[in-house]
């Protein structure tokens, strides 16, 4: 039976002439104002949740738990939730792949995850010890990973292949502010971390709903939706790297240049207190730091993001500007170490924004032009968001014996940027895409 029939040969509305689905064709009209807007938004939302947590609120509640054991709290916690986001995001993405609702295949993922992380994120004002407070943030991990895997794969989905690095670059300027806003929310409840929950749990759910209502979703008839089968759904998520091998190197080099990332700003709040002694140098609270410090790095990654994206669009090329700005990376992370002074890292976030913003741009637009099918999207993204979260989960193992066994902030750091030059390398092994 044709895809462009349902049962009893009755023609399926959202199947276009050529006999592909509206909802898998490749996109050839520019994406709507409104439409990228609203993915903006998502992603600021996300973030929002994510970092304000990430960034301050669970150092904060790992020392209100044992100020002597943060670090080891910190790194259980992220590390947990890192796991379960390894899980989550692929599964989310398969599971958008194969909705068939009359509101499209992402809407309801999006929706989905932003309750669950919100819920959780009320949840975990209140935990009452270590135990807990891990559970709450792996639902929070669950949640915001359903809606991130949803909200990824509607881009590909709606956006042409010449748009990609803008809109790319757009929605890393929305993660950027959400990151900020994640900033600002721990630095405004000035050391509440159960009032900034709250707060982070409305920015996530305000994100999605301009998304919800504006979302330009195709719906995936039922006859185009392959039979389901649970082997064969398990085996879709390992991706070949004999049949793939330019979607594989684009999964290795991104795995590198997070856990890098990672690794730079896992101790930011603890290398502020200890290493800068911000209080002491400056007179200036690490919480508050940290809030300078990202707000420079926004910026930064806000002005290379999208001009990156624009710029790779234009050059019809994606690879020199990753290599370019994984180097980037690497020198700021050797800033951080060698200069482990306020203006040091103050001019450490402003290199580290310049090459992370370009390299979140292209980088994304690059992966989209390697991905195996049009009807996986969801799938396949949600495995290379696998090199986003396991970072999370490879980062502290690496990072807390540097810290605290082999020689503290200038050994982790130089770790961070020779690692994080390993993804400029092996991006050169992608074939497929200039």
């Amino acid at each position: 039976m044709s895809l462009s029939d349902l049962p009893g040969g009755v023609p399926d509305p959202m199947v276009t002439h050529r006999g592909t689905t509206a909802a898998l064709a490749e996109p050839v009209d520019r994406a709507r104002t409104l439409w990228i807007t609203g993915v903006v938004l998502v992603n600021l939302g996300i973030n929002a949740a994510f970092f304000g947590p990430i960034q301050v609120l669970l150092g904060q509640q790992a020392i209100h738990f044992d100020e002597g054991q943060k670090e080891a709290i910190l790194a259980l916690v992220t590390g947990a939730g890192a796991a379960v986001s390894l899980v989550a995001n692929p599964l989310f993405g398969a599971f958008s792949d194969r909705t068939t609702s009359r509101f499209g295949r992402r809407v309801p993922w999006v929706l989905i995850g932003a309750l669950l992380g919100a819920v959780a994120l009320v949840a975990l004002a209140g935990a009452p010890n270590v135990a807990v407070m891990t559970v709450l943030w792996c639902l929070v991990q669950a949640g915001c990973n359903g809606a991130y895997a949803a909200i990824t794969a509607a881009i590909p989905d709606r956006v042409p292949v010449v748009q990609r690095g803008t809109v790319g670059g757009l929605a890393a300027m929305g993660q950027t502010i959400g990151i900020l806003v994640g900033a600002v929310i721990a630095a405004v409840v000035a050391g509440n971390f159960a009032l900034g929950y709250l707060i982070c749990a409305a920015a996530l759910i305000a994100g999605v709903v301009l998304y919800l209502f504006k979302n330009d979703d195709e719906p995936l008839p039922p006859s185009a939706r392959p039979p389901f089968s649970l082997g064969r759904f398990a085996r879709g998520f390992w991706v070949s790297p004999r049949r793939y091998p330019d979607f594989a190197w684009a999964w290795l080099t991104r795995l590198l240049v997070n856990i890098g990332n990672h690794m730079v700003t896992l101790y930011l709040l603890f290398f502020l207190r200890d290493a800068v002694q911000l209080q002491t140098t400056q007179g200036i609270e690490p919480e508050f730091g940290v809030l300078i410090l990202t707000g420079l790095y926004a910026v930064m990654v806000i002005v290379t993001s999208v001009l990156g994206g624009s710029l790779s669009d234009r050059m019809g090329k994606r690879k020199p500007l990753v290599i370019a700005s994984s180097v980037i990376i690497a020198v700021a992370s050797l800033i951080l170490g060698f200069a482990p002074t306020w203006t040091g890292a103050l001019i450490g976030a402003a290199v580290l924004g310049i090459g992370f913003g370009a390299y979140l741009a292209v980088d994304f637009a690059l992966i989209t032009q390697v991905l195996p099918t049009a009807l996986d999207r969801g799938r396949d993204l949600g495995v290379i968001n696998v090199a986003n979260s396991l970072p999370q989960v490879i980062a502290p193992v690496i990072a807390y014996p540097f810290v605290t066994l082999w020689g503290g902030y200038i050994s982790l750091y130089v770790a961070a940027a020779v690692i994080g030059l390993l993804g400029a390398v092996f991006v050169v092994k992608i074939k497929g895409v200039d």
